[in-house]
């Protein structure tokens, strides 16, 4: 069988992992053959199912961007997914955790769009096309056995996203410094700390990638879409039981409550 012919199934074996809850073999393990081209190709098959369900694309996530992130997953680089109207939970709502395959969270600083914005772009365009910023977790799932992926798993596997928790208090860019902001997160008993330096050196720097790297696919952001800027801490097993709460520096905090 021909790649061309492998890439639709590979994106069905993933969409029926999703649906069914049971993770597969990693497509890298199967498919040796793939490259990074192939497995955007796979998440955009996936994405293009959903919209022809009825999904509606809200936004986009950039992965893997701080070295907690890299070294946890073995990956030296990032990556994007697509958020879709569904991965949207209410705060106030409790996420029903097996609702997952093996879910785990990262708090990140969420980029709510004010104007289209086009790669390619500098930081100051980037800037000027973002309304407010607000303080988000992330829920991660890989349909993919025990977590072991490489970048083309991911990557095929749409960057893991799974679920988007936005807190309620925005904030301009124009009152923070977004490199120097804190994070404390706390799941239950397990605490951690990271800063906004260690998304790319600047959470910005990683709506610029995304911007540029989707401007050479000829896809622009629109006003509202929500842009995830990466995790400022290593991401954080959960399950039923679990309380999150997130508290950033300069623009509040945001909470989940798995059950």
């Amino acid at each position: 069988m021909s790649p061309i012919d492998t890439l639709p199934l590979l994106a069905g074996a993933l969409s029926y992992a999703a649906q069914s809850r049971r993770a597969i073999a990693a497509p890298s393990e199967s498919y040796p053959w793939l490259t990074i081209d192939d497995a955007y190709a796979v998440q955009l098959c996936i994405i293009q199912a959903r919209i022809a369900s009825g999904a509606v694309v809200r936004g986009y996530k950039v992965g893997l961007t701080s070295a907690a992130m890299q070294a946890q997953f073995g990956i030296d680089q990032p990556d994007f997914g697509h958020l879709l109207d569904d991965m949207f939970l209410p705060e106030t709502e409790p996420i029903t955790a097996a609702d997952f395959l093996q879910p785990r969270v990262e708090p990140e600083i969420a980029f709510v769009m004010g104007r289209e914005l086009s790669g390619p772009v500098d930081a100051q365009q980037a800037e000027a096309a973002v309304d407010h910023v607000l303080p988000c977790l992330e829920l991660i799932d890989s349909r993919i056995e025990n977590w072991r992926v490489k970048l083309v798993d991911t990557i095929a596997d749409n960057a893991a996203a799974a679920g988007v928790i936005l807190g309620a208090t925005p904030a301009r860019l124009s009152r923070l410094d977004l490199a120097a902001v804190s994070c404390h997160i706390q799941v239950g008993s397990h605490k951690d700390h990271g800063l906004g330096s260690a998304v790319m050196g600047s959470p910005i720097n990683a709506l610029v990638w995304l911007a540029n790297t989707l401007g050479t696919r000829g896809v622009s952001f629109a006003p509202g879409d929500v842009i995830l800027a990466g995790a400022l801490t290593a991401a954080i097993p959960v399950g039923p039981g679990d309380l999150v709460s997130a508290t950033f520096s300069g623009f509040g905090s945001v909470s989940a409550r798995l059950v």
